[in-house]
């Protein structure tokens, strides 16, 4: 839009073209003249050279564009994105800066093709010392597609400690090729923007930080998820395809949990698996504001979408899209996540094209969302990669499977070396290792570790206040090791023994510590159990436990107990409905605990 004086101008200049007697100017010149001044945008604050694909070497090629500067009354923002400019150009344009006091928005993407990568700091550094010395106040800095890389951050750095970021709002740096080093630069920057502003009372309230695909990497991630903790103002953060995984993700995800108003969260093209989904499904939980995840492409798994889909049922209220496309989700839990966004009322879209759900699993998704109205939400499945294979188990990431193979480890050698710490205790103490002793009875940790060690009815009944000391073997934090626990004793249960209702007793006591944790650990705690009872495609190498009939009897017990909510029973019910073939051995058992599941189901309605 032109100013008065501008429209003032053009007019006069445009009728004196159409004067008799004048050289008249072709209807086409004026036409050309006329778009040449409407793309420069003069007027309403904004100075614009955006797509002219000028080549900028020097000071003469940019004398106009300085001119245009140094006689802008009020200039609040400047476009000089896809163009490309040289460092005495940019010396020329910094000149012409240095009174603009009321500068605030730059938009200087694409800035630089062409140009030596050493060109670019300097030319940087000259237009940050020409804002800083104006005394301008910055709201909005965007320098994406400036392939400057470390250096080129370095060029910034100054003008980001200065005051005049103290008032940033926007930073865009996408596609900038930061790499590791890059983000540690920014990282400091921001960190020290922070430290001064505070200091005068104003601390630096960034609210969008764009920088997808900078390889950034964990390291690069880890050091800006420091910076974004301490700012706590983001309200977007977008930094998608830089080579990201599980360390860099939980350091953003803590990060993330001190940002309560985030609406926008885009980590696209990265890699979460089991231990990145879950702690974003832990920052999640803070963050009441959001609007927008984008974990696409992510390889979230089914462990990490059933520990979402209990977020989304827990919280999320204004949540509007849900991007879980191409992340290795199998049928069940994207039936757990379409039953969570049932009462988001703001939800628009749910995309979970490209996952392993297969061609019954897809109608069973699309039947899912269409008999809870929302089947207009629900992206296109076109790309689905089909039902797993069984052998799929075997081909995870290397570190996920160390991870879990030492976590079954541990837990194992952690009961040998209780056991063994225990019998050494009772021996010093005139205990033999069947727990007889002329003057007391074996002690209840003891008898608990042999117990969990090799489960039989006789040390069931041989067990003393058993129920506070399998509370005490078991924690929501470890949901593990509390799969392993409940599964090795309710294996060894007979309804009709002597030992039986003893053994309920230590089933409630393992599953009322583990289900009265908040909804996520509880929904960790029974998608772990249903992995190893091989119900569940876990992450990494998980050994199998045999299900029996047992196990599953004592789960027909627990659900209907107080402590087994509903929507545990959703969860359970999910799962065995469309997996329920692998129990076909147990099948009189199985069946009675779908009945069990589908009267807790339905017990609300």
């Amino acid at each position: 839009m032109l100013g008065q004086e501008e429209q003032d101008l053009v007019t006069g200049e445009l009728t004196q073209l159409h004067r008799p007697g004048k050289n008249a100017m072709a209807a086409d010149d004026i036409g050309q003249l006329a778009d040449a001044l409407s793309r420069t945008h003069v007027g309403d604050g904004e100075l614009s050279y955006q797509g002219r694909g000028l080549k900028l070497d020097h000071a003469e090629s940019v004398a106009g564009l300085v001119t245009e500067i140094a006689q802008y009354q009020g200039l609040r923002a400047l476009r000089l994105e896809g163009n490309t400019i040289g460092v005495e150009a940019a010396q020329a344009i910094a000149k012409a800066l240095e009174d603009k006091d009321e500068l605030q928005k730059c938009h200087w993407s694409d800035m630089f093709t062409g140009r030596l990568r050493a060109e670019i700091p300097t030319a940087l550094r000259s237009l940050g010392s020409a804002i800083t010395r104006a005394g301008a106040r910055l709201s909005e800095l965007d320098l994406s597609d400036n392939a400057f890389g470390p250096d080129g951050v370095k060029g910034i750095e100054q003008l980001l400690m200065s005051p005049s970021c103290h008032s940033l709002k926007v930073l865009r740096l996408n596609n900038c090729g930061m790499g590791i080093g890059g983000g540690k630069i920014l990282a400091e920057a921001l960190t020290e923007c922070h430290r001064r502003s505070s200091a005068l009372g104003a601390p630096l309230s960034l609210r969008v930080f764009i920088a997808g695909r900078n390889r950034l990497e964990n390291e690069g991630a880890s050091a800006l998820a420091k910076a974004f903790k301490l700012l706590g103002s983001l309200e977007e953060v977008h930094v998608p395809q830089n080579g990201i995984n599980h360390p860099g993700i939980r350091a953003l995800a803590l990060a993330m949990q001190h940002n309560p108003h985030l609406r926008v969260l885009n980590l696209n093209d990265n890699t979460f698996t089991k231990r990145g989904a879950l702690a974003m499904a832990q920052a999640l939980r803070h963050l009441k504001n959001i609007q927008v995840i984008n974990f696409g492409d992510c390889l979230v798994r089914t462990e990490g979408a059933v520990a979402l889909s209990a977020v989304l049922r827990e919280g999320l209220p204004v949540l509007k899209e849900l991007n879980l496309s191409f992340g290795e989700i199998t049928e069940p839990a994207a039936l757990l996540l379409a039953q969570a966004v049932l009462n988001k009322p703001q939800m628009e879209k749910v995309d979970l094209n490209g996952n392993c759900l297969g061609e019954e699993g897809c109608e069973a998704l699309r039947e899912a969302m269409e008999v809870m109205d929302r089947a207009d939400m629900l992206a296109s499945l076109s790309d689905d990669e089909g039902e797993p294979d069984d052998e799929d188990d075997n081909e995870d990431d290397d570190d996920d499977n160390e991870t879990d193979e030492d976590d079954n480890e541990t837990f194992e050698d952690e009961e040998k070396e209780n056991l063994d710490e225990e019998e050494e205790h009772s021996k010093e103490n005139g205990v033999n290792c069947n727990g007889n002793s002329p003057s007391s009875k074996l002690q209840s940790p003891t008898k608990i570790a042999s117990y969990l060690c090799s489960p039989s009815p006789e040390k069931e009944l041989d067990l003393e206040d058993k129920t506070a000391s399998l509370e005490h073997q078991v924690d929501a934090d470890h949901p593990e090791r509390a799969a392993h626990v409940l599964l090795k004793i309710s294996a060894s249960y007979k309804e009709e023994a002597e030992s039986g209702e003893a053994l309920l007793e230590a089933v409630d006591a393992v599953l009322k510590t583990m289900l009265s944790a908040s909804l996520l650990q509880s929904t960790c705690f029974l998608s772990t159990l249903l992995v190893h009872m091989g119900l569940l495609k876990g992450e990494g190498k998980v050994k199998r436990v045999p299900v029996v009939s047992a196990q599953l009897s004592c789960l027909t017990h627990a659900v209907q107990q107080p402590y087994f909510q509903q929507h545990h029973a959703l969860l359970l019910h999910t799962v065995l409905s469309r997996n329920g073939k692998a129990l076909k051995s147990c099948s009189s058992a199985l069946e009675g605990l779908q009945e069990a599941l589908k009267r807790r189901c339905s017990a609300d309605h």
